[in-house]
């Protein structure tokens, strides 16, 4: 009997684990992506996802077969699609890569076949968009071969919810349809949700994201108004997080980064708009969470003045680049808008992050501890890494420290050490206050 092949589409943050998921769980894969970069990359082994070592990937690599060609995908069972869907500059949905890998497999799927979304979209994708451009060749979605959406539920650095281990939601065209999911799933993850459409599954997406996007607004607009009353935001925050119902603990930040959270909220509000409604509530969560970059930079100027110094000519040390703690990706780093910001009022800015080489978009390439910290004017905690002592830079640097993450503040109120939302093990911090920046 031959073992069941599974096809995967994009191999970035989302395809690749799912690709050796599944050769761990015995299926042979065909992993798919024009990106001939990392298709040479798996063929030796060598892993370019944080999640992923090159160990974990060798030892699954006789199972993987990478290629750039959508034809060698007719010899799958199931072919999973996880290809990125960001944001125009108008902040509009760009589904030029679904669309593209949607024209690209409709000549391919064949008779049986179950083809299964994950990117994240709006509600009405994968029945009005992918559905009819997979139907191009020929083969109706739901009679002919099998179509569903399952929302990626990837937190890039976790360790203690996996793909395995965080249930997964499925939403099939038909009940056929999500049968032929859900059988997929159970391969590789220990809980399948089932929902009783696409259009439900695309929504919970958004909607789990969306939730996060308010409280993080939430929280940081109350640290400005904190800042102005000259109350300590982290003690009410602490305070709060005693409560052992109807709370859940969000921390303050520079603004929102990663892959989710600063796209998913603008896919709802272009598509509420298409049904005469305006989701101001959620509008407005990303219009504050987009501010707290120029908020931040203008308490650097503040901190500085204080020390009779200007920004111009300062120089400006960032000690974390990446979005989240304990990773390497800038994908919407609110420090990179910082950066700009900084480099537009004439400071000199450097950055230490041991997780990010170098910023190529900003000519700026990651400088030792000891060297960020020398002659600096300022001295600013962005995203706080593990296995720094922030206390002792605090403590010995000649440099106006501000800190941004609540790496230095003590605890006045001794909060739960786990908040109801769940923790993450590489910070041991509350989960939402590690998703966003």
């Amino acid at each position: 009997m031959s073992r069941t092949v599974v096809g995967i589409v994009g191999l970035g943050y989302v395809g690749l684990p799912l690709a050796v998921e599944f050769a761990e769980a015995g299926r042979d894969v065909i992993a798919v992506d024009l990106d001939r970069g990392k298709i040479e990359a798996i063929e030796r082994g060598e892993s370019y996802i944080e999640d992923i070592t090159s160990e974990r990937l060798q030892l699954v690599s006789d199972a993987i077969r990478a290629s750039t060609s959508f034809e060698v995908l007719a010899s799958a069972h199931a072919i999973v699609v996880c290809v990125p869907t960001p944001l125009t500059a108008n902040r509009e949905p760009d589904l030029s890569a679904l669309r593209a890998a949607a024209t690209a497999l409709a000549p391919v799927v064949r008779r049986g076949q179950t083809v299964v979304l994950e990117s994240t979209t709006f509600p009405g994708t994968t029945r009005e968009i992918f559905g009819p451009l997979l139907e191009a060749g020929g083969l109706r979605c739901g009679e002919d071969f099998c179509l569903a959406f399952s929302p990626e539920r990837v937190d890039p650095g976790r360790t203690d919810f996996t793909l395995r281990t965080t249930p997964k939601v499925v939403g099939g065209l038909t009940e056929a349809c999500g049968d032929a999911a859900e059988q997929l799933y159970a391969a590789v993850c220990d809980q399948v949700v089932r929902v009783s459409s696409p259009e439900v599954a695309e929504l919970t997406k958004l909607h789990e994201n969306i939730f996060r996007s308010v409280n993080i607004a939430m929280v940081n607009e109350m640290s400005i108004l904190c800042d102005r009353m000259g109350i300590d935001v982290w003690e009410v925050v602490d305070a709060a997080s005693t409560k052992p119902y109807g709370f859940m603990r969000f921390e303050p930040g520079p603004g929102m980064g990663g892959h989710c959270l600063p796209v998913d909220p603008f896919y709802l509000s272009w598509r509420a708009r298409q049904f005469d409604m305006s989701t101001e509530f959620i509008e407005l969560a990303g219009k504050v969470n987009q501010q707290m970059p120029y908020y931040c930079v203008q308490q650097i100027e503040r901190a500085l003045n204080d020390r009779h110094r200007s920004v111009r000519g300062a120089k400006v040390a960032l000690l974390g680049v990446s979005y989240k703690a304990g990773v390497g990706d800038i994908r919407e780093s609110p420090a990179l808008k910082m950066i700009c910001l900084l480099d537009g009022l004439g400071a000199r800015v450097v950055y230490h992050d041991r997780y990010v080489a170098r910023l190529e978009q900003h000519g700026l390439e990651h400088v030792e501890l000891d060297d960020a910290l020398d002659a600096a004017d300022a001295v600013v905690i962005v995203t706080a890494h593990p296995g720094i002592d922030y206390r002792a830079i605090a403590a010995e640097s000649e440099a106006t420290v501000v800190d941004l993450r609540g790496a230095l503040r003590e605890r006045v109120v001794q909060a739960p050490p786990m908040a109801p939302a769940g923790s993450d093990e590489a910070s041991g911090r509350p989960r939402g206050a590690e998703v966003r920046a």
